[in-house]
């Protein structure tokens, strides 16, 4: 088992919630959310973004105007709707529920006797240098 798979798997499973909140700032971009999503970590391919906002729109949580560009053709710029600011609002809940139940988790003390199934003792976790930017 490869730890990029999980990785990558915690990842897309915030992936909706991070473009909300990036869409929540004000009418944005797609190429402008994928430019942040990527410096951010949480997405690599142009092919991931375009199917999500497609199927947050047709959930009626997002909306798009077009605009005309002085670079090329006319962008596509979204905001969320009534619904997507509750819907958003509804995932932030989540998050801090998600937060709080991990910080309750990483913070239980070890126990010094806790062996693996495998037999080895169990490495107790070790204490973030920074503060950890998922939580």
């Amino acid at each position: 088992m490869k730890v990029e798979n999980t990785q990558v798997q915690m990842r897309k499973g915030i992936l909706e919630f991070c473009i909300l909140e990036i869409i929540a700032r004000g009418e944005v971009y797609a190429s402008d959310m994928l430019e942040e999503l990527t410096s951010a970590r949480m997405i690599v391919v142009e092919g991931t973004l375009y199917p999500l906002l497609t199927r947050l729109k047709n959930a009626g949580l997002l909306d798009y105007t077009w605009k005309e560009s002085t670079s090329g053709p006319p962008r596509k710029y979204y905001t969320l709707t009534t619904d997507g600011q509750e819907f958003l609002h509804q995932l932030r809940l989540t998050w801090e529920e998600v937060q709080d139940s991990i910080r309750i988790i990483r913070q239980k003390p070890h126990n010094p006797d806790a062996v693996s199934p495998a037999g080895l003792e169990v490495a107790p976790p070790h204490a973030p240098s920074a503060p950890d930017p998922l939580l």
